[in-house]
């Protein structure tokens, strides 16, 4: 059995997207993925399964589409991934609650794009875009387009997601 992470692209507990994470670990459950657990309410979901990732992928997919009755983006990474892409940040002193990261489905094919951007420094790793955002990302008009097919958490979030991972 290996460990897989799913991170949910527009998920909340409120307005569009709305779904409780009690109900996306019964469905981790029905779906026969072992062990289902969440961290905090955006879609984080941490389980134990002998199939493949692009395999638990498409499971997912599916179940959540019946589930909330339209598509929700799945991004899929394994512990080790998560544990190397943090290995890797290239903003080591930001505050975690300030260091957003992108995670894509693939790494892009051409330049990004920024717009908008003030005091924020961003990197694009494989298929991880980090953003710091120094003054805070509410005050922000950075935008780059390429990042909306990704899903994106602050750093304490991915750091608490690897941990639930890791036991």
């Amino acid at each position: 059995m290996a460990t897989h992470i799913a991170f949910l692209r527009a998920v909340n507990v409120g307005g569009t997207g709305k779904l409780a994470m009690a109900d996306l670990k019964a469905l981790a459950s029905e779906l026969g993925f072992q062990s289902p657990r969440t961290y905090i309410a955006s879609g984080n979901l941490v389980f134990e399964s002998s199939l493949a990732p692009d395999e638990a992928k498409a499971q997912l997919h599916a179940g959540l589409a019946r589930l909330m009755g339209q598509p929700v983006g799945v991004l899929m990474r394994s512990a080790t991934e998560l544990r190397e892409l943090l290995a890797r940040n290239p903003f080591p002193t930001a505050e975690g609650n300030r260091l957003l990261v992108t995670l894509l489905p693939d790494a892009p094919t051409q330049a990004l794009v920024a717009k908008g951007q003030q005091d924020e420094a961003w990197q694009l790793l494989g298929r991880e875009l980090w953003v710091h955002y120094p003054s805070g990302q509410g005050r922000s008009k950075l935008r780059i387009a390429e990042a909306e097919a990704g899903t994106a958490r602050n750093l304490n979030t991915l750091r608490a997601v690897l941990a639930l991972a890791q036991g």
